[in-house]
């Protein structure tokens, strides 16, 4: 059973998540929350597989209740609800911590597939969103990952200094939003064995999934935004 908590400041809104998702046998409701300070302290107290998480709430915002969920170490995973695809509001709690993002009017069986996906570790985002995505907003990338100054190459950098040479490849076609079946058809591997390194690379960075790896990868330089 995946447990859900919803985030949006709109009672209609919530009222229709709430619905749809206790509609099935797999999902259950823990709670709602009108802002993000409510989000973070509901998810402290109950624990939920998922956060159904609005963006723009009075108050604290979805960004910044992301990030609390998110240093506080547990294994709630984050679900951003945007208006958008392209939407800043995405790029940024991607980077605050979120395992993935779905506009608000999405369908209902995307809205379902993408809660399952997250509550099974799995990324919410397509990689050629998220290559978009992250070219879209490179300028807010911090400063020393656009740098092309001597002496900043990214096998320098310690969070990938524990990657194999093919563990690097991979990380580098991963944030060039190749999908797994590309990668196995390029380095002639096995899907399984793509995955394994998948699994590998996000362990030895410390990334939650497919997306904050990607994201490492331009923060480190070892993908450039074009």
């Amino acid at each position: 059973m995946t447990t859900v908590l919803i985030a949006d400041d709109q009672p209609l809104q919530r009222f229709g998540f709430r619905m749809l998702l206790e509609s099935q046998d797999d999902m259950t409701v823990l709670g709602e929350a009108a802002d993000g300070g409510e989000a973070a302290r509901l998810t402290a107290e109950l624990h939920p597989d998922v956060v159904l998480m609005d963006v723009r709430m009075p108050g604290v915002d979805g960004i910044e209740a992301t990030r609390r969920i998110v240093a506080a170490g547990r294994r709630t995973r984050v679900l951003i609800l945007t208006t958008f695809d392209l939407d800043e509001y995405a790029y940024a709690g991607l980077r605050a911590g979120a395992s993935g993002f779905l506009v608000k009017d999405a369908q209902p069986e995307e809205l379902l597939s993408g809660i399952r996906a997250v509550a099974t570790g799995d990324a919410v985002v397509a990689p050629s969103l998220t290559r978009r995505l992250l070219d879209a907003y490179a300028h807010h990338l911090p400063a020393d990952s656009r740098d092309t100054s001597p002496g900043t190459e990214p096998a320098s950098h310690p969070l990938l200094a524990s990657l194999t040479d093919r563990e690097r490849e991979i990380l580098t076609v991963m944030g060039q939003g190749w999908t797994n079946t590309e990668i196995a058809e390029r380095f002639h591997l096995a899907e399984s064995t793509v995955k394994t390194h998948v699994g590998r690379i996000l362990a030895k960075t410390g990334s939650r999934d497919r997306v904050q790896a990607v994201i490492l990868a331009y923060d480190t330089r070892l993908v450039k935004p074009s």
